[in-house]
């Protein structure tokens, strides 16, 4: 079977999107964008610049204006308008403002047609929360992946503790689930799998299990 070219990986907050992404787009010698990485990005430069969560006028001009680069090479680098920002978008303000800034109209507008011309040159996987349904609806294979909300606040959890950060399992999950809902009852492009989407619940699978998974998938 001829390989996809373009991948999308949907599913909510640490649902593995991410890491599977990236480990599918290494299997197969792909690029791989993390949309979520992309929107954190432009919180980050809101908060640098003061604009505030509500200001959607002015974050979508934020987002339409800033210049992004995403690069594995040498670990995962983000720049926006040329300046380092990796470390900068896991900062608790960040996480706090993300899904509110992404809810926003015109800030998914500009990010989807950055994703889209990212995509454009195809060997690509590309994981977010509305890949298969609005960014990339013609991808020739579609994944979502889930989760229990328990489990993924586990994976979260651990995650922040093993890079040293003092938080509650309980701050966590509470966290997810606001997260969650506004994912889910946004008016913009609202987190749900696309018609086509092969669905994966990952709470009991291994990451090398769910890439197992998704390499059958294109067998098929």
């Amino acid at each position: 079977m001829t390989r996809p070219v373009v991948i999308a990986i949907d599913g909510p907050v640490a649902a593995g999107k991410t890491v599977v992404g990236k480990k599918l787009s290494q299997k197969l010698g792909y690029k791989f964008v993390d949309t979520g990485t992309m929107y954190r990005a432009v919180a980050w430069m809101a908060v640098v610049r003061g604009v505030s969560p509500e200001d959607e006028e002015g974050l979508a001009c934020l987002a339409g204006e800033v210049s992004l680069e995403l690069s594995a090479e040498n670990g995962e680098r983000v720049l926006a308008n040329g300046e380092e920002v990796t470390a900068a978008l896991r900062r608790p303000e960040v996480e706090e403002r993300v899904s509110l800034v992404a809810r926003l109209r015109g800030v998914r507008v500009a990010m989807v047609q950055k994703q889209r011309d990212l995509a454009a040159a195809g060997r690509i996987v590309m994981a977010g929360r509305d890949i298969g349904t609005v960014v990339l609806p013609d991808a020739a294979l579609k994944v979502f992946l889930v989760a229990s909300q328990e489990e993924r606040a586990r994976r979260r959890h651990a995650e922040l503790v093993a890079v040293g950060k003092a938080v509650t399992y309980e701050d966590v999950l509470g966290s997810l689930k606001l997260r969650d809902r506004i994912d889910s009852e946004r008016a913009e492009s609202p987190l749900r799998p696309a018609a086509d989407a092969h669905l994966l619940d990952t709470d009991k699978l291994t990451v090398c299990q769910v890439l197992q998974s998704i390499l059958e998938l294109m067998e098929d």
